[in-house]
């Protein structure tokens, strides 16, 4: 277990293996049977769960939270405070095939979660999205297309069925295109599929 940032002041647990060239931010946490490769980096305060496999050129941002079970392939970019729920699944290949490998980065594709968005358990992001900030993905949805700032999305493939605020509570833009969350922040509908934050 080793990190290439000295500095680096993070805890790893004794079965999790954090390979030399991987960095680590401090106060982030490695749980039982994790893996961090190398050439992957995790930001400050973060917490990895049980079995948790970070594959080399992954970026991890600040105080993300991914839980048990979730594998960040090489064409995962996480920007701070993202919530990965438990067995959900990201890819990085559209066409796999065992006998030809898409195995190099040139058949990788790029998946972007922003800043404060949430994937349920057990939901399937597949590759080449992008979940703009704090989007709101249902356990057990399959995105297969961009997914608008602040939208709640559910079902196969995943579909608008809501709003969000930042701070987690749900945007009723049924009497107004104006909505104040409980935090006093008020948000805008512009289109049936996008909504701003104005203050």
């Amino acid at each position: 277990m080793s990190n290439s940032s000295s500095e680096s002041n993070f805890f790893a647990h004794e079965t999790a293996c954090v390979d030399d060239g991987a960095i680590v931010g401090n106060n982030s946490k490695i749980w039982h049977f994790a893996h961090v490769m190398k050439g992957a980096v995790i930001g400050e305060g973060c917490i990895l769960g049980q079995n948790v496999v970070v594959m080399p050129n992954v970026s991890v941002g600040n105080f993300c939270k991914v839980q048990n079970n979730v594998s960040l392939y090489e064409g995962v970019v996480l920007e701070d405070y993202v919530f990965c729920g438990p067995s959900m699944v990201f890819t990085n290949v559209l066409t796999p095939r065992a006998e030809f490998p898409r195995a190099t980065s040139e058949h990788y594709h790029k998946t972007l979660v922003k800043r404060g968005a949430s994937i349920g358990a057990n939901a399937t992001i597949v590759c080449g999205v992008t979940l703009n900030q704090c989007a709101f993905v249902a356990a057990g949805a399959v995105v297969t297309k961009d997914v608008p700032a602040y939208a709640m999305v559910a079902g196969v493939p995943a579909r608008i069925i809501g709003w969000m605020s930042a701070y987690g509570d749900v945007l009723d833009f049924s009497e107004s295109d104006t909505v104040v969350d409980s935090q006093g922040h008020e948000y805008k509908q512009i289109s049936p599929v996008e909504v701003i934050r104005l203050k």
